[in-house]
């Protein structure tokens, strides 16, 4: 008789292997299923071992072909598919059998978080596989049959205990994703630049002290991650990887800022280092930088040639021993965030800091235009019209900003929008008034204006009229009464980052999963109960997402593969998991702790 009979009720936890019989840890109904469709799923089932039956699953002839039985059409166990996809993650195997041969049309194998110590060298005969995940275990070493997988596509060996990588790695000339990140290695070989088809490389929290100048030649890789790890420079070489804009190399030992000759860099993340000074040698091959991250380090001045970064939007100087500042920052024409916390900073009044970024620039603007030697005070620009509203004319025609803010009025005079006149205002600053509606006249403005302040006032609502404002980049909304915003924003194609910050929101945003623009959204100190990950990760630019301070009971595993995440704040949240400790340890921990969690 049949242990597997029809209609038997088969106790899953059931199995030790004896001599005489398999372990029944897998329902016999799951193996039939596989027989057809070429994938089972074992995920989460506390194996200690994999039961003889799957890997023998396409040798062995099934139970029910033994008994006298009819087949129909859908029943025909000849008619079997051979195994190709079989999931085995978040179990508690320690070993591989070397019988994993016998499944040899694997494409993919997926053992991630077990307690794997070693692998089976018979790996190597899986020549059709590719992808093999082997994240969240216990691995030292990997054997050398596994270079010889020349089909594989995706190796994700993060969160092991690997302390060397072979040179071997390089014949995997197929691989298009590899993580190596939270390991123990202290060196990678030159081979890695054999391939050609990465576009990201993760190596972040291992212990490396040099990159080798081989991965130069990888011509698609565009973001490079080394963060945490012991590197006291970069080969200047690295600046022949034609297309890497992302470079992360926050949490190491550099002194300086790396050297990259004709680099095509946007983005520079260098915080948490040891940096003193800003080289002008270093800054004149930087100019396509975007983003410059250099928080926590020790910088004490900043060089007039930071000038030469033309196109820098962000630049983080946050906790640095920066005492003054230079104009020449005025002369950067794309710069819109500028965080100086932190600083031991001297000569410019306090409350011009906490004013944010377009303030601090009109001021240092000032110095250059009416003071070369910075000796003067502020100039005086301003005329007075007969409302007695104060407009700074001059900043209207120079800097195309139209600032009328900190004035505590309910309404934004007329003769404020007539004293543009014809003028393109790109930047309107209506901060820190009580402003309970959004003036209707800025719509007059909506051929140019380009980034709205409206933060500090008293709105409960934004006008349909908003999405009329088709050239807006960036909104700041903070400190308001919101509660929800029109769907017609959806219309806002360029809009690109949007504060929300200390309003009433209860509901996360149902439009702002509609902005496939989007690269920042700051919706701290709300009380956002849930978030979408599903519509999140279609937001494919967002790399900002403040949700810190609101009510959030749970957070989705699913927001794990929001992968274009490079900052999730998650603090002060009601949630369990993750714990405070893997909160802690910053955004990359996060989403691997959430993508670990989902249910597969």
């Amino acid at each position: 008789m049949s242990r597997f009979k029809r209609g038997a009720k088969l106790d899953s936890r059931a199995g030790f292997r004896t001599e005489k019989e398999e372990p029944a840890a897998v329902p016999y109904g799951l193996l039939k299923t596989a027989r057809k469709s070429g994938q089972l799923n074992l995920s989460g089932r506390g194996l200690t071992e994999v039961p003889q039956s799957v890997w023998r699953l396409n040798l062995d002839t099934p139970e029910e072909a033994k008994q006298n039985l009819s087949f129909g059409a859908d029943d025909r166990w000849w008619d079997q598919t051979d195994l190709t996809k079989l999931l085995l993650s978040s179990n508690k195997l320690e070993a591989l059998s070397e019988d994993v041969k016998l499944l040899p049309a694997l494409t993919v194998l997926d053992v991630h978080d077990n307690q794997l110590t070693s692998l089976p060298t018979s790996i190597g005969e899986l020549q059709h596989l590719q992808k093999l995940s082997l994240s969240h275990n216990k691995l030292k070493e990997l054997p050398e049959e596994v270079w010889s997988l020349k089909n594989l596509t995706c190796l994700q060996l993060q969160q092991n205990l690997l302390e060397h990588l072979p040179e071997g790695v390089g014949l995997l000339t197929n691989l298009d994703d590899i993580d190596l990140s939270n390991n123990q290695l202290t060196a990678i070989p030159d081979s890695l630049g054999n391939l050609n088809h990465l576009v990201k490389l993760n190596l972040s929290h291992n212990k490396l002290k040099s990159l080798p100048s081989g991965i130069s030649v990888m011509k698609n890789l565009r973001l490079l991650d080394c963060t945490h790890n012991q590197l006291e420079s970069i080969p200047p070489v690295l600046s022949q990887m034609a297309s890497l804009e992302q470079l992360y190399l926050r949490h190491n030992k550099l002194r300086f800022l790396p050297e990259l000759p004709s680099s095509r860099l946007k983005e520079l993340h260098v915080g948490n280092n040891q940096i003193e000074m800003l080289e002008a040698e270093h800054l004149k091959h930087l100019s396509t930088l975007s983003v410059l991250e250099l928080r926590d380090n020790k910088v004490k001045t900043l060089p007039e040639e930071i000038e030469l970064l033309q196109g820098l939007e962000r630049l983080d100087l946050v906790n640095n021993d920066i005492s003054s500042l230079p104009a020449a920052l005025a002369l950067l024409p794309k710069l819109k965030i500028l965080t100086l916390e932190g600083n031991p900073l001297r000569g410019i009044r306090r409350d011009l800091l906490t004013k944010g970024t377009n303030e601090l620039l009109k001021y240092l603007r000032g110095r250059i235009k009416e003071d070369p030697d910075g000796k003067g005070d502020e100039p005086d620009t301003a005329m007075t019209l007969p409302s007695q509203a104060k407009i700074n004319v001059h900043t209207i025609k120079t800097l195309k900003t139209l600032d009328y803010s900190e004035k505590q009025v309910a309404c934004v005079p007329d003769d404020v929008f007539d004293a543009v006149g014809s003028e393109p205002v790109a930047s309107v600053n209506f901060s820190k008034n009580q402003l309970a509606a959004v003036p209707p006249r800025l719509v007059e403005l909506k051929d140019s204006v380009s980034d709205i302040n409206l933060g500090f006032n008293k709105l409960t609502s934004l006008p349909l009229e908003f999405c009329m404002l088709q050239q807006l980049a960036h909104i700041d909304l903070r400190n308001n009464l919101l509660t929800s915003l029109p769907m017609e924003i959806e219309a806002l194609m360029k809009l690109r980052s949007i504060t929300l910050s200390f309003n009433r929101f209860k509901l996360f945003p149902e439009v702002l999963y509609r902005v496939p623009s989007l690269e920042t959204i700051l919706i701290s100190n709300n009380q956002v109960g849930a978030i979408n990950p599903l519509q999140l990760k279609a937001l494919d630019k967002l790399s900002t997402l403040d949700l810190q301070n609101n009510d959030i009971m749970q957070v989705p595993p699913e927001l794990g593969n929001c992968t274009s995440l490079r900052a999730l704040m998650l603090d002060g949240n009601p949630f369990r998991n993750p714990r405070a400790a893997i909160v802690s340890r910053g955004t990359d921990a996060v989403l691997e702790y959430l993508r670990s969690r989902i249910p597969t």
